[in-house]
């Protein structure tokens, strides 16, 4: 299980060090794609052939599931951690998720997120004012 915030930097060859408590459940190759909210979701490979089964049943008559599939896919790369524990990103999801030099690195039980740290501030910002809220609208979900 992936949890914690780690905040890094990004060098101008777009590495970036993947936190040492990460390393271990990610594996040397994992999965790295496109998230929600303008942030990359990484997947170890156990975790992503669950999302890939799950993305392929979707029904291909629906726009919707053509749609979030095709944008999560289409985006998807395989990662691979070097010697020192550092990850390449690709320039098309670097500039998808504007990551320029710093970044947050977020455990979201089963993947990890990296932010902008402008991103990921403004939005924890916005999202703890209405926490709340949020956490009233889970409560049909048993947490």
């Amino acid at each position: 299980m992936f949890m914690g915030e780690y905040h890094h930097s990004i060098d101008n060859k777009g590495r970036m060090i993947v936190p040492s408590k990460f390393r271990e459940d990610l594996g040397d190759v994992f999965i790295m794609t496109r998230g929600l909210d303008q942030c990359l979701f990484g997947y170890p490979l156990s975790e992503w052939k669950v999302i890939e089964e799950k993305l392929k049943s979707l029904p291909l008559t629906k726009k919707d599931a053509r749609a979030f599939t095709r944008f999560f896919f289409s985006g998807a790369t395989e990662s691979e951690l070097d010697k020192q524990g550092r990850i390449n990103i690709p320039a098309p999801l670097l500039q998808y998720a504007k990551l320029e030099k710093e970044c947050v690195i977020l455990g979201v039980s089963n993947r990890i997120e990296i932010w902008s740290k402008p991103i990921w501030e403004e939005y924890f910002a916005q999202s703890e004012e209405s926490f709340a809220d949020i956490a009233e609208n889970m409560i049909g979900f048993d947490i």
